[in-house]
């Protein structure tokens, strides 16, 4: 169904232009956060989408544990109102938060940096025929024994019902473009 096409680029410096759009599929988080931050910093606007198929390399229990125990700190029984740091929940906000540990964020550089950065789940529509770019350095790759976690997996095992909710607007999305496309072929 997609037209667009992916690219894989070598090395960190994509082609030079104003906005570059990333592909998060198969890339682990926290190497696409570096190479995100650092083209942010050099000036260029970044659009990332297929954010919840990025990875969180380790053992699903560890990861998730991990998560949750740091969602849990800052709420307690004697204070359940505790304003605290808000921990993000979903994948493109999960993406963004570990991009923004990445930049000089309290710097005038690193605020503007921050705000050239655009997150998506899934591909928006006005995205749907550009070209993205899947930096080759940033893909997970297997070896045996070695475990990962995508962040939708994540999202769906901290929020159940707002992913259920998520993944039924994505089934309604898609036979949507498929009836366009094919009311499209039928007008040609």
């Amino acid at each position: 169904m997609e037209s667009a096409q992916i690219v894989h680029w070598p090395g960190r410096n994509p082609p030079v232009v104003d906005e570059v759009v990333v592909d998060a599929s198969g890339c682990v988080a926290g190497r696409l956060a570096s190479v995100v931050a650092k083209l942010a910093l050099e000036g260029r606007r970044v659009t990332i989408v297929n954010a919840e198929k990025a990875i969180i390399t380790g053992d699903f229990n560890m990861v998730l544990n991990w998560y949750k125990r740091k969602l849990s700190e800052w709420r307690t029984h004697y204070n359940p109102e505790k304003a605290g740091p808000k921990i993000p929940r979903r994948p493109d906000r999960i993406l963004k938060r570990i991009i923004r540990g990445m930049l000089p964020r309290k710097q005038w550089r690193g605020r503007k940096a921050l705000k050239r950065i655009r997150v998506y789940m899934g591909i928006p529509p006005h995205y749907v025929n550009r070209k993205r770019i899947v930096f080759e350095e940033t893909l997970y790759r297997p070896r045996p024994g070695a475990k990962y976690v995508t962040l939708e997996d994540l999202w769906r095992h901290i929020e159940p019902h707002k992913w259920e909710m998520w993944k039924k607007a994505q089934e309604v999305w898609q036979r949507w473009l498929e009836h366009k496309a094919k009311k499209a072929s039928a007008q040609q």
